[in-house]
């Protein structure tokens, strides 16, 4: 049976928030994000730099950290209010979960742990503020990118990680599993209201896969790949532009100078009612991932970015999508 969502869950979470990066090159780094991409640089040090997109109030969403090597942090979650982080921290307690209370730069009360399956997680329940730039539109560069929305992550179980999350409130809109069963290969789960705030996919894990930031409209992902392309950075555009079946997006995916992935995507549909039922995908179905043309690679399938200190597990399930590779070698 597919897990049930805990409509009464320990602590509110609210929506995926911010994400931090270790970089090689942090000013390359900034250069590409604000250049290549189009998010706004609110704040530098001189080991970090912190961007947000343009509709952005929050002070920032993406964290750039200079770094020996090139990992994947912590994917952030805003819960609601400071009571939640307390809420949050007894109920780690309980479960015999470790976490950490930190004290993180224009974030308020912050708390760092590991899920089940070893995702670096953190939680804040407030940041400060800053002027939107929704309405800058002589600064609307690139793709315009105007909020994050979502991430997802490679794991070895993904029947844990959505047993995990939805037990602290999540919703699954959609999921793939291996075919004529509800063996799930990846599962789409939201807070928001909208098709996802967090996604697990099964593979080599954990590892954080992408995340993604919403632009204004299709022309604003074609924009973006013209801009990738004349900035010499046209070979890292990893996927797209495309549809995704699932959630019905149009997509753009690309690589940044340590490979950490970055998609770009007009949003989704609503997910709010509590009758809608989520919707199921055959693994063996290449429309959940391309509503039309080819696959994606390999590289999009099987590369992602490493989470400081973890061991990488094989996937429980065998199963294999199909690849732009195995596509083109049966035809």
């Amino acid at each position: 049976m597919l897990p049930m969502t805990n409509f009464s869950p320990p602590f509110a979470i609210t929506r995926a928030s911010h994400v931090s990066l270790s970089v090689t090159d942090l000013e390359a780094s900034r250069d590409f994000y604000r250049d290549v991409i189009g998010l706004v640089v609110t704040e530098e040090t001189d080991d970090a730099v912190y961007l947000r997109g343009l509709e952005e109030a929050a002070h920032h969403s993406l964290v750039l950290e200079r770094g020996t090597d090139a990992k994947a942090l912590r994917v952030g979650l805003r819960v609601r209010t400071d009571a939640d982080i307390i809420a949050a921290e007894r109920h780690f307690a309980s479960a015999g979960i470790e976490h950490e209370r930190v004290e993180k730069p224009f974030q308020g009360p912050t708390l760092q742990f590991r899920d089940p399956v070893g995702t670096h997680m953190e939680l804040t329940s407030s940041m400060q503020t800053v002027p939107r730039k929704m309405q800058a539109f002589d600064e609307f560069v690139a793709g315009a990118p105007q909020r994050l929305d979502h991430y997802q992550v490679v794991t070895y179980d993904v029947q844990a990680a959505t047993d995990f999350w939805m037990g602290l409130g999540m919703r699954m809109s959609e999921y793939t599993a291996t075919d004529g069963t509800d063996e799930l290969w990846g599962t789409w789960m939201e807070v928001k209201g909208n098709t996802h705030d967090l996604v697990f996919t099964n593979g080599r894990g954990p590892r954080l896969h992408h995340f993604a930031y919403t632009v204004p409209d299709g022309l604003s992902l074609l924009h973006a790949a013209d801009v990738a392309g004349a900035k010499g950075f046209g070979d890292e555009i990893d996927r797209g532009p495309g549809r995704h079946g699932i959630s019905n997006a149009l997509f753009l995916y690309l690589r940044d100078p340590d490979q950490h992935r970055i998609e770009l995507f007009t949003t989704h549909y609503q997910f709010i009612d509590l009758e809608d039922e989520p919707l199921r995908w055959d693994v063996s179905n290449p429309k959940r991932a391309q509503l039309w043309g080819m696959p994606a690679s390999n590289r999009w399938f099987f590369e992602a970015s490493e989470f400081p200190g973890e061991t990488l597990t094989e996937p429980l399930l065998q199963a294999t999508p199909p690849t732009l590779e195995a596509y083109l070698g049966l035809h």
